[in-house]
């Protein structure tokens, strides 16, 4: 039975562009580009080894966006992946964290999975906890936070780096896992894969097809508000330190005044 490996994505404003939130206060995507998340340029990579490594495997790219999102998508078959899935729908704006589990969890189940890998977190809201909650949905283990990962026997393994040891951990599937950016570099699309994502099947879904109720999610099922926001502070000149003798003393002076020492 092929193994069936469901890879969330998600696009989002370039880290490099000027970054800023739009009237409703939710980030803009319009006023910037926007790409696949660098992160999950490193499920998408673990997904495809994963593939590779087994006899039959399935990679389904799977995105919750608006119509740009769908490069996403397009971003991840160029990689390799063999068919994607676009969720689109007016409802889902303005959503967070648990709005976006719930879709995702309905857009994979429907999918058909046996692995979901995430990235570690989205480059936009830097939460990191989208593949705990959609373990919950799903009802299946969460191995999260993988430098390495494998499947055989019908069991996800991994390794889990922490500041002063490593973990080895393991779980039946079907499962979730999350992968760090030190689990091996994103390959390039090649020539032959770019032409090849052409012809790849993309399915697009709305909260209709996926039965979400609208109340759930977008801004009016958002458990989290934004009230407010505050543009940084344009960047002061620094202080200038002239060494003529006593130029340590002042360093010193200055990083303890900023309780920095």
């Amino acid at each position: 039975m092929s193994l069936r490996i469901v890879v969330c994505v998600k696009y989002v404003p370039d880290a490099s562009g000027d970054r800023g939130f739009a009237g409703d206060l939710t980030v803009d995507r319009e006023g910037v580009d926007g790409l696949l998340s660098e992160l999950d340029e490193y499920a998408v990579e673990q997904a495809l080894r994963i593939a590779e490594a087994s006899e039959d495997a399935e990679v389904t790219v799977v995105t919750v966006g608006p119509e740009d999102a769908r490069e996403a998508v397009a971003k991840g078959l160029r990689m390799g992946a063999d068919r994607g899935v676009h969720v689109e729908d007016d409802g889902v704006h303005g959503s967070d964290v648990a709005g976006t589990s719930l879709v995702l969890a309905k857009a994979v189940e429907k999918a058909g999975f046996d692995l979901v890998v995430c990235g570690m977190a989205s480059t936009d809201g830097a939460m990191g906890v989208l593949p705990a909650m959609l373990a919950e949905r799903l009802g299946v283990a969460q191995v999260t936070l993988l430098s390495e990962v494998s499947v055989a026997g019908g069991v996800v393994r991994g390794r889990r780096d922490g500041d002063g040891a490593s973990e080895e951990l393991e779980a039946a599937l079907p499962a979730v896992v999350s992968v760090t950016d030190q689990s091996g570099e994103a390959r390039y699309p090649s020539f032959k894969g770019i032409m090849a994502a052409k012809k790849k099947p993309v399915e697009s879904w709305d909260l209709d097809a996926l039965g979400v109720d609208a109340g759930l999610v977008g801004l009016a099922g958002a458990w989290t508000v934004v009230d407010s926001v505050t543009g940084r502070p344009a960047r002061g000149a620094g202080t200038v330190v002239k060494d003529e003798g006593e130029g340590g003393r002042q360093i010193g002076a200055f990083l303890a005044g900023r309780k920095f020492v």
